[in-house]
């Protein structure tokens, strides 16, 4: 017995609903809208539309407005202590910058009791980074000073800046990881 190669007659041409002239085979599997694959999102159960998407995210915005203080007071400060003990630590600021991160993320969790939005995910960011800067802005303008008035020979007052601005990356780079997979915002 031969196989036969059976070919769908005139099948229809979809074209992305965002995007008229990109022809796809993809649909949105909740809306089931055609759509091409720059704008496809890939999800656990298929692939969905940017709307869809967005409207589901709006679900998870729970936070208040109390939240939304809490959360930058908590980071900002928790961020400002760290950044303190920088300049006594050296070497381990690269250890404890992650540390503090995780403080911050499970500080705002606990005490938000789990709301969450994306603003205040981008709130506790900025917090902490405005909360790390005043002591790396006081120890930059120092190491200024002191090079101007001693010059190449007063290199030891740059290290513990270098520390401060250490932390302040590693900080904000883990907490940006933590937060982004977590649902606090």
């Amino acid at each position: 017995m031969t196989q036969q190669k059976i070919e769908p007659s005139n099948p229809e041409t979809l074209t992305c609903y965002r995007h008229p002239d990109r022809p796809t085979l993809l649909r949105c599997n909740k809306c089931d809208r055609p759509i091409c694959s720059s704008c496809a999102v890939r999800t656990p159960t298929g692939y969905r539309c940017p709307e869809c998407i967005r409207d589901q995210e709006k679900k998870f915005d729970t936070a208040q407005l109390p939240d939304y203080l809490v959360a930058c007071l908590l980071s900002a400060g928790i961020a400002f202590l760290g950044s303190y003990s920088a300049r006594f630590l050296g070497f381990f600021t690269l250890l404890v910058a992650p540390v503090v991160s995780m403080i911050i993320s499970e500080g705002v969790l606990k005490l938000t009791r789990g709301r969450s939005s994306t603003l205040l995910t981008r709130l506790v960011l900025i917090s902490a980074i405005l909360g790390s800067l005043p002591l790396l802005l006081v120890g930059l303008y120092n190491m200024g000073i002191v090079l101007s008035v001693y010059g190449i020979s007063a290199i030891g007052s740059f290290l513990s800046t270098a520390w401060q601005a250490g932390y302040t990356i590693i900080m904000a780079t883990t907490l940006r990881a933590r937060t982004k997979g977590l649902y606090i915002g």
